[in-house]
């Protein structure tokens, strides 16, 4: 938008407008939801550039304008204005903990927790740079070198949340364009389909310890759930008198309430684990397996230590090797949904709406003659 900034165009501007003035080339102004910001526009060694002026409010138009020409005196002089205004509310850290206060509420808590993650942990670097300087070779560089530390999951997953937060910046009215936008994605390689030959599955079964990671995956081996539902398990979602490990919506993730029967090789563990808790009395007891299990990594890599040997794994392979081997032993394809939790097939649709079976008997029949099966191999 094009027109003369007063203190009453400005009072008129729209929410996520940006007003440019004709008096003053590069002058502009622009709202956001609850402030209005002066700005000015300039080009400096062939590269258009932004800088904040200040609040409305603490400027006004005229004190603003006057601002403007004399940073615009430093522009013609080849000084960059930046250089001298930096102000910590405009920097990239500033806006990303306002941008992760707004979202917190609409996300769900393990994804506000990889947002929060990539955002102010794996862009670190960023923190201190004006968003209006951040441009696409920034970004860029940023995310080859986590491509190059995590490999090429981590950078796509970074570069989605970058991405989800720039936008929200070009909205308001912070940055003109999201610099996200033409960087490249990282081939992650071939979908995963690897499932565990009955061999590996004993073997890793084996070597299993009695720790709480051992825990872990002996739970994610006998029921197929996900690593996340497991090892941020709480005893208020385990019922044993039932035999039920119940979770809701919010800890799924097709975000429905999942009833999962336990077989009496699960109970055992959980029954020992209770135990366990109540003897630590270590603060965490509303926490199966202590506060929201995350040391997948180190643990991963000291079993890989004594698997020496085996083909490359990954935890998510329990999960697809479980359901594979019980579909193998005859369990059907509507029972296996119920004990994955998947919305699909039997669930989906239509048949997701009239069908409300829940299946706990076949679920627990299932699961039982599977862990008995896996004691069978491991014993083997």
């Amino acid at each position: 938008m094009l027109g003369r900034i007063t203190k009453s165009t400005v009072e008129k501007l729209p929410v996520n407008a940006v007003l440019w003035d004709t008096g003053l080339v590069g002058f502009g102004i622009r709202r956001q939801r609850r402030h209005v910001h002066y700005l000015l526009r300039y080009r400096l060694n062939g590269r258009q550039r932004f800088v904040s002026i200040g609040r409305h409010g603490t400027w006004t138009p005229d004190t603003a304008r006057t601002e403007a020409r004399r940073l615009l005196g430093l522009v013609a002089s080849k000084v960059d204005p930046a250089s001298e205004r930096i102000s910590p509310a405009e920097t990239f850290g500033a806006e990303v903990e306002r941008y992760l206060a707004r979202k917190q509420p609409s996300l769900k808590p393990r994804t506000f927790t990889g947002v929060h993650r990539h955002l102010t942990q794996a862009c670190k670097p960023l923190h201190a740079l004006p968003l209006t300087e951040i441009d696409r070779g920034a970004i860029a560089l940023r995310l080859a070198e986590i491509e190059s530390e995590s490999g090429p999951v981590a950078r796509n997953r970074v570069r989605s949340s970058l991405s989800a937060f720039f936008t929200f910046a070009v909205r308001e009215g912070l940055i003109e364009i999201n610099p996200v936008t033409a960087t490249g994605k990282a081939s992650e390689g071939p979908s995963r389909d690897r499932v565990l030959t009955e061999a590996e599955l004993a073997r890793l079964y084996a070597m299993l310890a009695d720790d709480i990671f051992s825990d872990i995956l002996r739970i994610l081996i006998l029921t197929g759930q996900r690593r996340t539902e497991i090892g941020s398990l709480k005893w208020s979602e385990v019922d044993l008198e039932r035999g039920l490990i119940i979770l809701g919506p919010e800890r799924s993730k097709n975000n429905r309430q999942h009833s999962l029967p336990i077989s009496s090789q699960v109970r055992a563990i959980l029954e020992r684990r209770k135990v366990a808790c109540a003897n630590a009395n270590d603060g965490d007891g509303e926490w199966v397996f202590g506060r929201n299990f995350t040391s997948w990594s180190i643990y991963k890599a000291k079993l890989d230590t004594k698997l020496n040997g085996m083909a490359p794994w990954c935890l998510h392979d329990l999960r697809r090797t479980a359901t594979t081997m019980m579909a193998d032993h005859g369990v059907l394809p509507h029972v296996l949904e119920a004990i994955l939790n998947h919305v699909s097939g039997h669930k989906s649709g239509v048949a997701g709406i009239y069908n409300r079976a829940r299946y706990e008997g076949e679920m627990w029949s299932a699961l039982q003659g599977w862990a008995d099966y896996v004691d069978t191999l491991s014993r083997g």
